[in-house]
């Protein structure tokens, strides 16, 4: 009897809570939906570059399922400026394929491709299928990385800065809902204190520790774990300082519309793992147009793009300046936002 009043206690109680209910429900159905359409759109087939080459060659990495297109001259910022997944030219007796290799796994597709249809293309020739055609040998370049990249070199970045992101945003959210039910932030609004002073006050204090866990964090991956770093370390600290600060006002925004810790919690799978499937794990620019619309107004999507740049690539803060600046643009909205969202606990 004593537990059958228990069960209805607690089921009275979920009921009650809307928003609960709405977290448990139908975020798991939002989450499932996103991943539904990720993992159901059709890859882009690699995109090549042609300069010089026998109309011959051409055809036949066209028909291997490649994206060909022919370019009077062309070089490696041709390829950068038209996206391309790579370039293959004549030079001298040979051909020479580079690779972009922002995505390994696309890299080594195209390069299959490539040399299974040069492969074919040498048995017809052989065959006395293509009379007159002489097959150049075959070299390989790499714009970004080695034949030795793999595909956890790209994400590992967008790792790094995803663990900054999470566990900054969990603890300031709940460490200022902590302050809101314990009655602390009350009595504070009820001194002449400004909010500005308050925000700038919650930012800082947990700032310091945010600032020592993404150093811990960042030496840690580069060095113990040695996790590609071409570019500069300063950079990516930058970056990930940049971050944990939007994740800090984030945080504490949106601890103010959560009663309970468990509230604060549900707000992960709405808030958090919807930008991991734009931070570049799964390929962005394959994506249908409205979800790379998504992705661009998530903030993790501009602080990966960051550190891939940096760390993958080797870029400088100039090349990474329009990411700087929408990480920056973020956290002054949110922290915006927590001033204005303090009015409702100053008691006139």
């Amino acid at each position: 009897m004593r537990t059958a009043a228990l069960i209805k206690r607690i089921a009275q109680q979920l009921l009650r809570d809307k928003r609960t209910l709405g977290l448990l429900f139908v975020a798991p159905l939002l989450v499932l939906s996103l991943m539904y359409v990720l993992f159901n759109s059709n890859s882009a087939d690699p995109k090549l570059g042609v300069v010089g080459v026998d109309p011959s060659i051409a055809e036949a990495l066209a028909k291997s399922g490649l994206t060909v297109t022919s370019y009077a001259d062309a070089d490696t910022q041709t390829l950068l400026d038209e996206k391309l997944d790579g370039l293959l030219r004549k030079t001298g007796n040979g051909l020479e394929l580079t690779l972009l290799n922002s995505n390994p796994t696309k890299s080594r597709a195209l390069q299959m491709k490539a040399t299974q249809a040069l492969s074919g293309l040498a048995a017809a020739i052989g065959g006395g299928a293509v009379p007159g055609l002489k097959l150049p040998a075959l070299s390989t370049t790499y714009v970004y990385g080695d034949s030795e990249t793999t595909f956890f070199d790209v994400v590992s970045p967008v790792l790094v800065g995803f663990f900054v992101f999470f566990f900054v945003f969990l603890i300031s959210g709940i460490g200022l809902l902590r302050e809101r039910t314990t009655g602390t932030l009350e009595r504070l609004m009820s001194t002449p204190i400004r909010r500005s002073e308050v925000i700038t006050g919650y930012l800082i204090g947990y700032g310091i520790f945010a600032v020592i866990q993404t150093c811990i964090i960042v030496l840690y991956a580069t060095t113990v774990l040695d996790m590609t770093l071409v570019g500069s370390i300063w950079n990516v600290l930058l970056i990930n300082l940049l971050m944990a600060l939007v994740a800090l006002s984030l945080g504490i925004l949106l601890s103010t519309f959560a009663s309970s810790e468990f509230q604060m919690v549900q707000f992960i799978p709405i808030v958090v793992i919807p930008q991991v499937f734009f931070a570049g794990i799964f390929p962005v620019e394959d994506m249908a147009g409205w979800l790379q619309a998504i992705g661009r107004i998530m903030p993790i999507y501009y602080g990966a793009d960051a550190l891939k740049s940096v760390m993958y690539k080797g870029l400088g803060i100039g090349d990474i300046a329009w990411d700087l600046l929408a990480l920056v643009l973020y956290a002054a909205v949110f922290v915006t936002l927590n001033t204005l969202a303090l009015k409702k606990y100053r008691k006139l």
